[in-house]
């Protein structure tokens, strides 16, 4: 497995370098985050190691970049920033995990160890089909680049809808993901919202397959 740590602390970087390469690890290094930017770009990294605070670049940004560029290369940020904010934010980023400094090499292995187990797949941190987006860590809505206001509701279905692409899914799945599964609710419920979706959003956005369900239109 071959590792990509990006990390300004020289002592840290080499310390991370000896311990993943005695553990059978093939290792890169990156002192800033520029550099890191383009070795995880081109390179054929199974994860990569990233520090929030570097020089040149933030990790905040590398791993937005990666993620805008469509490269899903399982990402492990490290950052000495332990604050609540700052792990939703590297996590919004599109960062697969956040481990806090200082930290204990056994407890880093086994998070990478997990991130391995995992197959890379697209994990955008924002979502989109067409004119319409959603950004879930602001919770904001736009089609065409103008924003548009959701009830809390609208946004639930609208985000369910987004998350399975091309798929169709039944009334009963909505109600169950996006109502609170005590309510006991008519399945005509969820005809409603589409429909308030439809006049927001398009009304071609949400396709009604008969029989089965809705599915978004790519």
């Amino acid at each position: 497995m071959r590792v990509l740590v990006v990390e300004d602390e020289t002592r840290l970087a080499h310390a991370l370098r000896r311990g993943l390469t005695a553990d059978g690890f093939a290792v890169d290094v990156a002192g800033d985050g520029a550099t890191g930017l383009e070795k995880a770009r081109h390179g054929d990294f199974d994860a990569v190691l990233l520090d929030v605070m570097l020089p040149r670049l933030s990790g905040y940004d590398v791993v937005r970049t990666l993620r805008a560029e469509d490269n899903w290369v399982p990402v492990l940020m490290l950052s000495a920033k332990d604050g609540e904010h700052d792990q939703a934010d590297g996590l919004d980023c599109g960062a697969d995990d956040y481990l806090t400094k200082p930290f204990s090499y056994v407890v880093l292995l086994a998070h990478l160890r997990s991130l391995l187990r995992r197959a890379p797949q697209a994990r955008p941190a924002v979502l989109g089909t067409g004119d319409v987006s959603l950004d879930p860590a602001t919770r904001k809505v736009t089609v065409a680049d103008r924003p548009v206001e959701l009830t809390p509701r609208e946004y639930g279905l609208l985000e369910y809808l987004l998350r399975r692409p091309g798929r169709v899914v039944t009334k009963t799945e909505i109600l169950d993901h996006v109502w609170d599964s005590a309510a006991e609710l008519s399945p005509n419920v969820v005809e409603v919202y589409v429909g308030y979706l439809r006049r927001k959003l398009g009304r071609h956005l949400v396709e009604t397959v008969r029989g089965a369900g809705y599915r978004l239109q790519p």
